[in-house]
């Protein structure tokens, strides 16, 4: 230690890091040996399901599920899975490619429960989006089981707490969102007080952050038993799924939450720099998850399903685009240069992905001037008569080109600021969108055209009007109990040839297989996001190949995106690959959006 301390650029603490890291590295070692005990002992049982086929089957389909309706073989191998981890008190994450049924493999399994004598309650915690549809599946699959909605005001909420309390609903089942379990203290009291057999999270994805409010809420619910249904098990690190870990199996991970923090919470790093000990940790996370989790993709269990084939449609900007995306660029590498907190790396992202999609999500052609002018005429509108024309122009001077536009159409007095709709269109990616839309409806092809933005859906619906093309829309702002509507619709009338969605919005719990044509306008930073859209499509049930199309617009921030994605991708495969071989760990977007800049 001596010798350390007297040479420079060196000290002690190098020994006492060493100590530390050693310390956490045995820490993991040691849950790493009881995940392999338990392993062992289902090896045997767990092989005979999942890859024996009928061989290995204890469990048929319970009786009282619809006879009309029949499981698929491997959601028959998912019931006997979930029944084998009940038999020795293990929780579990069933984390199926999207498209392959996890609502029914859990609902079989509620069934199954109910015929051995355990009737619950239960609790199902979904995201909002698929409310309505787990009700109907649950209601389809499983009438015999007595479901109890918990979702409304907090005054209606109050009044089935009531009713829950004094014992006057009867329910095996409650259905409630994320939203709604914890909202409040009372609502959080009643999952507290509730003794609840199993606990089964829709998404269980959204359950990555141990350190968030939300995931300590939720492990309060008074659950025997938890399971968590997701199609994307890993997204941006591996502390994440640590953390679904941890939520699924506390007893074992609790204790030595901060050492996994530790150890798993780095960023993420391209395989040039990623070092020995880097690969290694990959190994001991899927070393650790083998026993808890059940992943299936579509190419190893449904043959018969068509196959998806993704186009990636490289689109040159158009001129004018083109010389304003340059402009942004040299603005925002001075405030690159200037402030180097991720905040605001964030904000420069979004500015240069708008740009990249549409000139019109920016400001450009309602110019200051402009603005004057317009706000001076707002005043004549009786809406505006007493206002402060200075505070108009203050309020227009944030609003973009098509909000603006928007506005012009409303009032009568600044009519004639209205663009035109070749300034509308004027977009490289509209450009090559009319040529396919135009392609795709001649051969008597179904779209499902996503976005990430609300405002760039509205341009859109410019463009399908334009092109005189029949479309109906989901969005955000869509009421769940029309969603279900809107789904059916499309589904029935074969006259509607685009369905317009938000990517967020359309991305869980709905089947479109009635559509064939995926078209993402514009990707998400995160491609699990992407990847719940594109299965909206391809999934169970789907006759016809599925084409995914992603627009990317050729030079801008959106290729550097679509190689982050990539990456993401390969980190999911390199979770659940074979031990042959390491794959490669994201890089950090801070670093492509510098590159991309130039900086």
């Amino acid at each position: 230690l001596t010798k350390l301390n007297e040479t420079p650029g060196l000290s002690e603490e190098i020994v006492w890091s060493c100590e530390t890291l050693l310390k956490e590295r045995a820490v993991v070692l040691k849950i790493m040996n009881k995940c392999e005990d338990i392993s062992n002992q289902l090896t045997k049982q767990a092989t005979r399901i999942t890859e024996d086929g009928e061989c290995g089957w204890n469990i048929e389909q319970p009786s009282i599920l619809n006879q009309s309706l029949k499981l698929k073989p491997y959601q028959k191998i998912g019931l006997n899975w979930l029944a084998l981890l009940h038999k020795h008190e293990l929780n579990g994450i069933l984390a199926d490619e999207m498209g392959l049924g996890k609502t029914i493999q859990a609902i079989a399994f509620l069934a199954h429960l109910y015929q051995e004598g355990n009737q619950g309650p239960h609790v199902i915690v979904v995201p909002a989006s698929t409310l309505d549809n787990w009700i109907r599946e649950v209601n389809l699959w499983c009438p015999e089981l007595s479901v109890l909605l918990y979702y409304g005001s907090q005054e209606e909420r109050k009044l089935l707490r009531f009713g829950i309390y004094n014992k006057s609903e009867h329910f095996n089942v409650i259905i409630t969102t994320y939203n709604c379990a914890i909202s409040s203290a009372d609502d959080r009291r009643l999952f507290r007080r509730l003794k609840l057999s199993y606990a089964i999270f829709d998404e269980g994805h959204m359950l990555k952050n141990m350190n968030a409010v939300r995931y300590q809420y939720l492990m309060t619910i008074n659950a025997k038993n938890r399971l968590l249904l997701t199609g994307t098990p890993v997204q941006n690190n591996l502390l994440e799924l640590m953390s679904l870990l941890n939520f699924v199996m506390p007893h074992m991970f609790s204790n030595s939450k901060n050492e996994i923090q530790r150890m798993f919470s780095s960023k993420t790093k391209t395989v040039e720099e990623q070092s020995v000990y880097e690969m290694e940790r990959i190994a001991h996370a899927k070393q650790i998850i083998k026993p808890f989790i059940l992943r299936r993709v579509k190419d190893e269990v449904l043959k018969q399903l068509p196959p998806k084939r993704d186009v990636i449609e490289l689109c040159d900007m158009s001129e004018k685009q083109e010389q304003m995306y340059s402009e942004l660029v040299n603005k925002l590498k001075k405030t690159i240069k200037s402030n180097e907190k991720n905040s605001d790396m964030g904000n420069v992202m979004m500015q240069l992905r708008k740009m990249a999609n549409h000139p019109l999500l920016h400001r450009h052609y309602y110019t200051d001037d402009k603005l004057r002018t317009m706000s001076a005429l707002m005043l004549r509108e009786s809406t505006h008569c007493d206002a402060n024309p200075e505070l108009i122009f203050e309020d227009m001077t944030v609003m973009t080109d098509f909000e603006l536009h928007l506005l012009c159409k409303q009032y009568a007095h600044v009519n004639n600021f209205k663009l035109e709709i070749d300034q509308i269109l004027d977009s490289g990616k509209f450009r090559t969108l009319e040529h396919i839309l135009s392609d795709l409806k001649t051969k008597g092809d179904r779209v499902v055209l996503f976005s990430q933005f609300t405002m760039m859906l509205d341009i859109l619906e410019v463009l399908l009007q334009h092109l005189q093309l029949k479309y109906i829309r989901l969005d955000g702002k869509t009421q769940i109990s029309e969603r279900i509507h809107l789904i059916d619709e499309f589904n029935t009338d074969m006259e509607i040839f685009v369905f317009l969605m938000s990517t967020k919005a359309g991305g869980l719990g709905i089947n479109l297989t009635s559509a064939n044509i995926v078209i993402l306008h514009d990707i998400d930073c995160n491609p699990y996001n992407d990847k719940q859209a594109e299965d909206r499509c391809h999934r169970v049930g789907q006759t016809r190949e599925v084409q995914v199309i992603k627009l990317i617009s050729k030079g801008t921030i959106e290729e550097s995106m679509l190689k982050v994605s990539q990456q993401k991708l390969k980190l999911e495969k390199d979770m659940t690959a074979a031990d042959s071989g390491e794959g490669v760990i994201p890089a950090d977007i801070a670093s492509l959006l510098k590159t991309s800049l130039g900086l």
